[in-house]
């Protein structure tokens, strides 16, 4: 018997038990759709992260301070400590110190509430230099970003994110000119910030931007006027990340005046790093819900096995008549291996088609973003048809094994 005449009659048998096929199928379509959702959220969550990465800087160096430790032993996480100064981030932009750092911005940080007029709104006021647009890769949608006469003279003029112009002025559009107020004293907006589309975190769009010096010296000051909350550093490439990070790490430590990276009192993270922290989470619950996915495909495994063995049932007549005639054992069991086949064949692709309209419709419902994945997809399938042989080996080894006479008499 051809292969051929074993895929029609395989196909036959499906086609004449529709309702029967169609419920066997439902295990294995539930099971390969949570598979491409599951894959696809946690893909969609990936892209999420990587995106506001990107808009960040894929080649971006963060230099955190070290823990701090209290008059009772007590000690603080890291970034509490004070131990980043500014001279650390000039002797960072330094080319002959760090060749491979294109830029280098310090930032320092403290929760403000901001005035305008009769609106007030706290939001994250952010010291820093020129080169922070450059290094965090922030372009303008109206005025100017900070200059370095701003810094000199420690000007009090303030760049607004977009979600803070929004709320003090209801437009980023009105708000260059305007002036707003912090503990009495005035600053004049002189540029806000464009949004970044894809960042969840509201502290990428809502900041208000000062001169370093202006920060130190007029709004915030602080024990310590030169140190700073964190260094950015932007390497000249992604070839070239390992590098600056290297020349970061080693300058670092020569002007702290640690042997080692172990007795370092910074950190420093790459943003893949981050990425890594970020989706950590991610991964953890694609995992758990593949688990629930491949339960989902065993329990679609073991329907198609049971209607295999009623369908082995009815067709004891057919199977002897078939024996009778000359049928082989083998070609009893490509049949009914074939009838498995098909079934998971049908289901895997039924349950392909249903996940990708699961993935148009999920995110109209939620927040959630949907990745499909191709190879995902096509081996779902693969999983799927190999599921309808797996299961389907017992019920076509036992309608191989009838004899002839015994399944002919039987009634």
């Amino acid at each position: 018997m051809r292969w051929r005449d074993t895929v029609r009659t395989a196909t036959e048998a499906v086609r004449t038990h529709r309702l029967r096929s169609a419920l066997t199928m439902l295990g294995i379509l539930i099971g390969i759709t949570a598979v491409i959702l599951t894959v696809g959220l946690g893909n969609g969550a990936k892209a999420e992260v990587r995106d506001q990465i990107d808009e960040l800087g894929t080649n971006l160096l963060v230099v955190s301070p070290g823990s701090s430790t209290d008059s009772d032993g007590m000690r603080g996480g890291f970034g509490s400590a004070s131990t980043l100064t500014v001279q650390d981030a000039d002797a960072l932009a330094s080319a002959d110190v760090a060749p491979d750092v294109e830029a280098v911005a310090a930032t320092s940080t403290a929760s403000v509430s901001l005035v305008a007029g009769d609106a007030n709104w706290t939001t994250t006021l952010t010291g820093t230099t020129p080169s922070w647009q450059e290094v965090r890769s922030r372009e303008m949608t109206s005025g100017r970003f900070l200059d370095d006469d701003d810094v000199a003279e420690a000007a009090m003029v303030v760049v607004l994110g977009p979600d803070t112009a929004e709320e003090l002025f209801g437009s980023t559009t009105q708000a260059v000119g305007q002036q707003v107020a912090y503990d009495g004293r005035t600053l004049e907006v002189i540029g806000v910030l464009e949004a970044l589309s894809s960042s969840e975190q509201t502290t990428s769009n809502d900041v208000a931007i000062v001169p370093q010096t202006t920060y130190a010296e007029r709004l915030v000051g602080g024990a310590d006027r030169d140190a700073v909350d964190a260094i950015y550093v932007k390497a000249s490439g992604e070839s070239t990340l390992s590098a600056a990070y290297q020349e970061a790490q080693a300058t670092l430590l020569n002007l702290h005046g640690s042997a080692s990276a172990d007795d370092a009192d910074f950190s420093i993270a790459t943003q893949e790093s981050i990425l890594a922290a970020a989706t950590e989470v991610d991964q953890t619950m694609t995992v758990m819900l593949g688990g629930i996915a491949v339960i989902s495909l065993l329990v679609g495994g073991i329907g198609v096995m049971n209607i295999m063995l009623v369908s082995v049932t009815e067709r004891v007549r057919e199977i002897g008549l078939r024996k009778a005639i000359g049928a082989r054992p083998r070609h009893i069991r490509q049949q009914f291996l074939v009838e498995a086949s098909v079934l998971g064949l049908a289901g895997g692709l039924l349950g392909v088609v249903l996940g990708g309209v699961g993935a148009i419709v999920l995110p109209s419902l939620t927040d959630a973003r949907v990745v499909l994945s191709a190879p995902a997809s096509v081996a779902a399938i693969g999983v799927a048809i190999g599921i309808g042989v797996l299961f389907g080996v017992y019920p076509a080894s036992r309608a191989a094994r009838l004899a002839p006479i015994d399944a002919l008499r039987n009634e």
